[in-house]
């Protein structure tokens, strides 16, 4: 039984070692020959035999075995009917709820609040009001309002605008419900340089863009039924956990 305990370890341990040895091979090929993956973070074994992530960033990349051809693109997982590549990256870019720069964001609170949401959206954003009006049929809610200057040319004035209102939330419910632009003001808008950085750092590529208090993310806009039940969903995965 021993002997066999033994034996198993070291297979074990030659497997590993020969996995290691593969990745490094690849990653010191595509160096070689891709002046782009000089400085690669990562490479592992898809799921799909002989295909390997190449990670620079949050950027995936895949390759063969030998590092002789890579494909830029998603991978899908047609039985599970997932796209993997998609997956991988929102593991890559999740935010922590409790780490979001809280002080960056307008704070917009309705009932009692006890629900919490993070909302990256920018003034000229169509699909933004679209949602907005839909979030005054959902009470209970603290909602953490990111500007987000990213559509046209005037984003970013619009954006200084409200974040230098003396009532900030009313000056945003004023541009997205009812398309009156808040008077022109000038203040430390710094925080909308950061909002830029931290949406670059975790590819926030559209608005809106909403996270949870459990991590989910959603890249796009949802209807009422749909904000409701991921609330919910957040508020019992942050209960079982406190448990």
């Amino acid at each position: 039984m021993k002997l066999t305990i033994t034996l198993l370890a070291a297979a074990l341990a030659t497997l590993s070692l020969g996995a290691d040895a593969q990745e490094a091979r690849i990653r010191k090929r595509l160096a070689a020959r891709i002046p782009q993956m000089s400085k690669i973070d990562e490479v592992r074994r898809t799921p799909m035999a002989g295909l390997y992530e190449v990670r620079i960033g949050t950027d995936l990349f895949y390759t063969d075995a030998r590092g002789n051809y890579v494909i830029q693109g998603e991978l899908f997982d047609s039985k599970a009917r997932r796209n993997l590549t998609e997956d991988r990256i929102s593991q890559l870019t999740a935010v922590d709820f409790s780490e979001l720069p809280l002080k960056d964001a307008l704070t917009i609170v309705r009932g009692d609040g006890k629900r919490r949401v993070a909302v990256f959206e920018d003034p000229n954003c169509g699909y933004c009001k679209v949602f907005e009006r839909d979030m005054q049929r959902v009470d209970n809610v603290t909602v953490h309002l990111f500007l987000y200057p990213i559509l046209s040319p005037d984003s970013a004035e619009k954006s200084r605008n409200i974040w230098c209102a003396k009532d900030q939330a009313g000056a945003w419910t004023d541009q997205m419900l009812r398309d009156k632009p808040a008077a022109a003001a000038n203040c430390d808008t710094s925080a909308l340089q950061r909002n830029l950085a931290f949406g670059k750092k975790y590819k926030i590529m559209g608005t809106p863009t909403l996270i949870f208090a459990n991590g989910t993310r959603v890249s796009h806009a949802i209807g009422t039924q749909e904000v409701e039940k991921r609330l919910a969903e957040a508020g019992s995965k942050s209960a079982t956990a406190a448990n």
